[in-house]
């Protein structure tokens, strides 16, 4: 099967997928048009968008199955997508967060979030709607995006982060130390409660020897290197579901602080290690990884071993695999 995933990479993901879809006996090809600082390049094509409308009869002719990622395809307006229905090409639409989140949901069951970087609702449901006609498959990541989806796919598919944890070997907290060290990765600092997890450190420096480090805007290599060193990693605190960080943390060994909503927890697998902290719960959480350098370290073993059964890409590519099989 030729697959081509389009029209942009988000956080090294596709990347993955058309490596282990390479290994798994098919040809994948995900093409990349949105450059960040975080240069993510590795098993993609560069691009851009005038190339992809360009060559997309091309495309349309070469390729088996369409996997769009952020709510976007590969000509502006969503033109392509009837085009490619009407040459009978599945297609799947992967969303990964922000381009779906609705305020006007998320406040339903969830009094701490908070909408950075998104659309307004209004542009959201109309592309949604429209992808949803020629679309038959969503795919989120958990069941936090999945509720912002579902009216308008006659399926959504659940597929975790994935990470390469063989390429992520763990650097587990010391046990004995005594002054550890804190970061907090922001890309989007009112999304992931930035100004609260400062705060909160702020006073907990008052009390507590500690180091802490922001980590921001740096390439991937040396924001993985700062990571290595953690002692802690405070992921996002108002979203209700952990992320990348969260996944990239635990790969590494490392104890990941995020919010989980009440209501969602049941949809993760059981053994999930995330010390869980909102904000009215963030300080005493904090005090309490802070004073035990020893449940650090098992928080960080846990994490590890989590990932492996859960977030490692040779799972999740076996699960992708499963859902173009749907179609």
């Amino acid at each position: 099967m030729k697959i081509v995933h389009a029209p942009m990479e988000i956080g090294g993901q596709v990347g993955l997928f058309c490596k282990e879809l390479g290994n798994l006996g098919h040809q994948a090809v995900g093409y990349h048009y949105f450059r960040t600082f975080q240069n993510y390049t590795e098993n993609i094509t560069l691009t851009d968008q005038y190339e992809l409308m360009k060559n997309f009869g091309e495309t349309l002719n070469y390729f088996d199955l369409f996997h769009f990622h952020f709510n976007m395809t590969m000509i502006p307006g969503l033109d392509d997508l009837e085009l490619i229905q009407r040459a009978g090409k599945p297609m799947v639409m992967h969303h990964w967060g922000n381009d779906v989140r609705m305020l006007s949901i998320a406040s339903l069951r969830n009094p701490y979030v908070r909408i950075g970087k998104a659309p307004k609702e209004s542009d959201i449901s109309r592309r949604l709607t429209l992808v949803g006609e020629f679309v038959p498959i969503g795919v989120v990541q958990d069941h936090e995006v999945y509720e912002y989806v579902k009216p308008y796919y006659k399926e959504v598919c659940i597929l975790p982060l994935a990470i390469d944890v063989i390429r992520h070997s763990p650097a587990y907290p010391d046990e004995h130390e005594s002054c550890p060290l804190v970061i907090h990765a922001p890309t989007d600092p009112l999304f992931k409660g930035t100004e609260i997890v400062e705060d909160t450190i702020s006073k907990l420096k008052l009390e507590y020897p500690l180091r802490y480090v922001r980590v921001e805007k740096l390439k991937r290599e040396e924001a993985l290197a700062l990571y290595r060193q953690a002692d802690l990693i405070v992921d996002q605190i108002l979203c209700g579901s952990y992320g990348l960080l969260a996944v990239e943390a635990m790969a590494l060994g490392k104890p990941v602080v995020a919010f989980i909503r009440d209501d969602l927890m049941d949809t993760f697998p059981p053994e999930l290690p995330l010390c869980n902290a909102n904000p009215d719960t963030l300080y005493d959480v904090l005090k309490k990884m802070l004073t035990s350098a020893a449940l650090r370290r098992h928080k960080g073993i846990e994490g590890r071993k989590y990932t492996e059964r859960h977030h490692d890409i040779r799972v999740v590519g076996r699960q992708l695999l499963s859902i173009y099989n749907r179609l």
